[in-house]
Protein backbone atom coordinates (compact mmCIF):
# COMPACT_ATOMS: atom_id res chain seq x y z
CA UNK A 1 0.00 0.00 0.00
CA UNK A 2 1.42 3.13 -0.93
CA UNK A 3 1.29 6.16 1.33
CA UNK A 4 -0.52 8.65 -1.41
CA UNK A 5 -2.96 5.56 -1.75
CA UNK A 6 -3.41 5.16 1.52
CA UNK A 7 -4.24 9.01 2.15
CA UNK A 8 -6.63 9.28 -0.91
CA UNK A 9 -9.05 6.40 0.88
CA UNK A 10 -8.87 8.25 4.30
CA UNK A 11 -9.88 11.80 2.59
CA UNK A 12 -12.84 9.43 0.76
CA UNK A 13 -13.61 8.00 4.30
CA UNK A 14 -14.13 10.93 5.71
CA UNK A 15 -16.26 12.60 3.20
CA UNK A 16 -18.80 9.40 3.79
CA UNK A 17 -22.03 10.80 4.65
CA UNK A 18 -23.41 7.99 6.59
CA UNK A 19 -26.80 9.24 7.07
CA UNK A 20 -27.65 10.22 3.09
CA UNK A 21 -28.84 6.84 1.36
CA UNK A 22 -30.27 5.39 -1.91
CA UNK A 23 -33.37 2.92 -2.14
CA UNK A 24 -33.79 1.00 -5.34
CA UNK A 25 -36.83 -0.73 -5.49
CA UNK A 26 -36.51 -3.47 -8.39
CA UNK A 27 -34.10 -1.39 -10.15
CA UNK A 28 -33.76 -4.07 -13.00
CA UNK A 29 -31.04 -3.19 -15.43
CA UNK A 30 -27.44 -3.87 -14.17
CA UNK A 31 -26.29 -0.66 -16.22
CA UNK A 32 -28.70 1.38 -14.22
CA UNK A 33 -27.84 -0.12 -10.92
CA UNK A 34 -24.08 0.51 -11.30
CA UNK A 35 -24.71 4.16 -12.70
CA UNK A 36 -26.50 4.66 -9.00
CA UNK A 37 -23.91 3.14 -7.35
CA UNK A 38 -21.36 5.60 -9.05
CA UNK A 39 -23.50 8.25 -8.41
CA UNK A 40 -23.67 7.44 -4.70
CA UNK A 41 -19.89 7.14 -4.28
CA UNK A 42 -19.36 10.76 -6.10
CA UNK A 43 -21.20 12.20 -3.50
CA UNK A 44 -19.84 10.53 -0.40
CA UNK A 45 -22.74 8.19 -0.12
CA UNK A 46 -21.68 5.72 2.41
CA UNK A 47 -24.08 2.66 1.71
CA UNK A 48 -26.88 1.91 -0.64
CA UNK A 49 -30.04 -0.15 -0.22
CA UNK A 50 -31.95 -2.61 -2.57
CA UNK A 51 -35.44 -4.60 -3.22
CA UNK A 52 -34.23 -6.90 -5.81
CA UNK A 53 -36.03 -7.38 -9.16
CA UNK A 54 -36.80 -11.01 -10.00
CA UNK A 55 -33.45 -12.15 -11.42
CA UNK A 56 -31.40 -10.37 -8.48
CA UNK A 57 -28.79 -7.73 -8.47
CA UNK A 58 -26.30 -7.90 -11.27
CA UNK A 59 -23.55 -5.25 -11.23
CA UNK A 60 -22.07 -3.98 -15.22
CA UNK A 61 -18.35 -3.08 -14.06
CA UNK A 62 -17.71 -0.63 -16.74
CA UNK A 63 -20.83 1.66 -16.10
CA UNK A 64 -19.82 1.56 -12.40
CA UNK A 65 -16.39 2.56 -13.08
CA UNK A 66 -15.30 -0.01 -10.20
CA UNK A 67 -17.16 2.64 -7.16
CA UNK A 68 -19.40 -0.68 -6.51
CA UNK A 69 -16.94 -2.08 -4.10
CA UNK A 70 -16.57 1.34 -1.93
CA UNK A 71 -20.50 1.16 -1.35
CA UNK A 72 -21.77 -1.60 0.22
CA UNK A 73 -25.72 -2.43 -0.71
CA UNK A 74 -28.05 -3.74 2.05
CA UNK A 75 -30.92 -6.42 -0.13
CA UNK A 76 -33.92 -5.89 1.63
CA UNK A 77 -37.03 -8.27 0.68
CA UNK A 78 -39.51 -5.77 0.21
CA UNK A 79 -39.73 -2.28 -0.03
CA UNK A 80 -41.85 -1.29 3.07
CA UNK A 81 -39.46 -3.48 5.45
CA UNK A 82 -36.67 -1.50 3.90
CA UNK A 83 -38.60 1.92 4.21
CA UNK A 84 -39.23 0.77 8.03
CA UNK A 85 -35.62 -0.16 8.59
CA UNK A 86 -34.71 3.35 6.70
CA UNK A 87 -36.97 4.98 9.36
CA UNK A 88 -35.85 3.33 12.55
CA UNK A 89 -32.45 5.05 11.33
CA UNK A 90 -33.87 8.11 11.76
CA UNK A 91 -34.23 8.92 7.51
CA UNK A 92 -36.82 10.63 6.03
CA UNK A 93 -37.77 8.60 2.93
CA UNK A 94 -38.01 10.57 -0.37
CA UNK A 95 -39.78 8.92 -3.27
CA UNK A 96 -38.76 10.18 -6.73
CA UNK A 97 -42.09 9.68 -8.36
CA UNK A 98 -43.83 12.72 -10.45
CA UNK A 99 -47.41 12.44 -9.20
CA UNK A 100 -49.81 15.20 -8.61
CA UNK A 101 -48.32 15.85 -5.01
CA UNK A 102 -45.30 15.47 -5.76
CA UNK A 103 -42.30 18.60 -4.31
CA UNK A 104 -39.95 20.24 -6.49
CA UNK A 105 -36.72 18.61 -5.31
CA UNK A 106 -34.97 21.63 -5.14
CA UNK A 107 -37.51 22.55 -2.24
CA UNK A 108 -36.31 19.50 -0.43
CA UNK A 109 -34.02 19.95 2.85
CA UNK A 110 -31.21 16.63 1.72
CA UNK A 111 -29.37 18.15 5.30
CA UNK A 112 -31.53 16.14 7.39
CA UNK A 113 -31.26 12.09 7.04
CA UNK A 114 -32.44 10.91 3.57
CA UNK A 115 -33.19 7.95 1.74
CA UNK A 116 -34.02 8.37 -1.61
CA UNK A 117 -36.69 5.60 -2.90
CA UNK A 118 -35.88 5.19 -6.68
CA UNK A 119 -37.90 2.38 -8.89
CA UNK A 120 -37.80 1.08 -12.09
CA UNK A 121 -37.43 2.65 -15.04
CA UNK A 122 -40.48 1.32 -16.87
CA UNK A 123 -42.88 1.57 -13.69
CA UNK A 124 -41.31 3.62 -11.07
CA UNK A 125 -42.11 3.76 -7.33
CA UNK A 126 -44.62 0.85 -6.68
CA UNK A 127 -47.85 2.56 -5.12
CA UNK A 128 -47.43 0.35 -2.05
CA UNK A 129 -44.07 2.16 -1.29
CA UNK A 130 -45.38 5.62 -2.62
CA UNK A 131 -47.52 5.53 0.25
CA UNK A 132 -44.76 4.25 2.72
CA UNK A 133 -42.35 7.02 1.59
CA UNK A 134 -42.79 10.29 4.17
CA UNK A 135 -43.42 12.55 0.30
CA UNK A 136 -42.81 12.21 -3.60
CA UNK A 137 -40.59 14.44 -5.18
CA UNK A 138 -40.39 15.96 -8.74
CA UNK A 139 -37.64 16.82 -11.24
CA UNK A 140 -39.40 19.87 -13.54
CA UNK A 141 -39.32 19.17 -16.64
CA UNK A 142 -40.74 20.55 -20.58
CA UNK A 143 -39.82 18.26 -23.16
CA UNK A 144 -42.56 15.71 -24.33
CA UNK A 145 -40.54 12.78 -22.38
CA UNK A 146 -42.37 12.11 -18.92
CA UNK A 147 -39.46 11.24 -16.70
CA UNK A 148 -35.81 10.96 -16.85
CA UNK A 149 -33.66 7.64 -16.65
CA UNK A 150 -33.46 6.43 -13.35
CA UNK A 151 -29.62 7.17 -12.64
CA UNK A 152 -29.80 10.48 -14.43
CA UNK A 153 -32.70 11.17 -11.97
CA UNK A 154 -30.61 10.34 -9.37
CA UNK A 155 -27.85 11.90 -10.05
CA UNK A 156 -29.54 14.94 -10.14
CA UNK A 157 -30.94 14.52 -6.93
CA UNK A 158 -27.77 13.35 -5.07
CA UNK A 159 -26.03 16.66 -6.14
CA UNK A 160 -28.55 18.48 -4.89
CA UNK A 161 -28.13 16.61 -1.89
CA UNK A 162 -24.13 17.30 -2.06
CA UNK A 163 -24.33 20.70 -3.00
CA UNK A 164 -26.46 21.45 0.35
CA UNK A 165 -24.31 19.40 2.61
CA UNK A 166 -21.17 21.11 1.03
CA UNK A 167 -22.53 24.74 1.93
CA UNK A 168 -23.65 23.41 5.43
CA UNK A 169 -19.79 22.10 5.86
CA UNK A 170 -20.76 18.44 6.23
CA UNK A 171 -18.02 17.36 4.01
CA UNK A 172 -15.20 18.76 6.15
CA UNK A 173 -14.83 16.70 9.15
CA UNK A 174 -15.48 13.10 9.64
CA UNK A 175 -19.25 11.78 10.16
CA UNK A 176 -18.29 8.25 10.90
CA UNK A 177 -17.89 6.68 14.48
CA UNK A 178 -13.51 6.30 14.91
CA UNK A 179 -14.42 2.72 15.34
CA UNK A 180 -16.22 2.25 12.25
CA UNK A 181 -14.36 4.64 10.12
CA UNK A 182 -10.74 2.30 11.28
CA UNK A 183 -12.48 -0.64 10.77
CA UNK A 184 -13.35 0.21 7.03
CA UNK A 185 -10.05 1.97 6.34
CA UNK A 186 -8.59 -1.43 6.81
CA UNK A 187 -11.15 -3.33 4.32
CA UNK A 188 -10.77 -0.45 1.84
CA UNK A 189 -6.57 -0.48 2.00
CA UNK A 190 -6.32 -4.37 2.28
CA UNK A 191 -9.53 -6.53 1.53
CA UNK A 192 -7.66 -9.36 1.17
CA UNK A 193 -6.21 -9.77 4.72
CA UNK A 194 -9.44 -8.59 6.29
CA UNK A 195 -11.23 -10.97 4.49
CA UNK A 196 -8.46 -13.62 6.18
CA UNK A 197 -8.72 -12.38 9.49
CA UNK A 198 -13.04 -12.09 9.34
CA UNK A 199 -12.73 -15.96 8.86
CA UNK A 200 -10.42 -16.49 11.38
CA UNK A 201 -12.37 -14.04 13.98
CA UNK A 202 -8.89 -12.37 14.49
CA UNK A 203 -9.39 -8.22 15.08
CA UNK A 204 -7.37 -6.00 12.37
CA UNK A 205 -4.16 -4.81 13.48
CA UNK A 206 -3.55 -0.78 13.85
CA UNK A 207 -2.46 0.94 11.01
CA UNK A 208 0.59 3.79 11.06
CA UNK A 209 -0.32 7.31 9.65
CA UNK A 210 1.31 6.13 6.26
CA UNK A 211 -0.94 2.69 6.30
CA UNK A 212 2.12 0.50 7.47
CA UNK A 213 1.34 -1.86 9.82
CA UNK A 214 1.52 -1.07 13.83
CA UNK A 215 0.15 -4.86 14.86
CA UNK A 216 1.69 -8.66 14.45
CA UNK A 217 0.07 -10.50 11.16
CA UNK A 218 2.07 -13.47 12.72
CA UNK A 219 -1.29 -15.74 12.72
CA UNK A 220 -1.69 -15.35 9.11
CA UNK A 221 1.81 -16.10 8.76
CA UNK A 222 1.50 -19.08 10.39
CA UNK A 223 -1.19 -20.38 9.11
CA UNK A 224 0.25 -19.86 5.48
CA UNK A 225 3.36 -21.75 6.74
CA UNK A 226 1.50 -24.67 8.06
CA UNK A 227 -1.11 -24.92 4.62
CA UNK A 228 2.69 -24.97 2.61
CA UNK A 229 3.88 -27.93 4.21
CA UNK A 230 0.34 -29.99 4.13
Amino acid sequence: MLPRRFHKLRRVLDRRQPDLTVLMEKVNKPHNLSAILRNCDAVGVLEAHAVAPGGGLALHHETSGGTSKWIEVHRHRDALSAIRALRERGHQVVAAHPDDGAVDFRRVDFTSPTAVLLGAELHGVSEEARGAADFTVRIPMVGMAGSLNVSVATALLLYRAYEQREAAGMYDKPSLEPERRDRLLFEWAYPQIARALKAKGAAYPELGPDGEFLGSLDSLRNDHDQGSRR
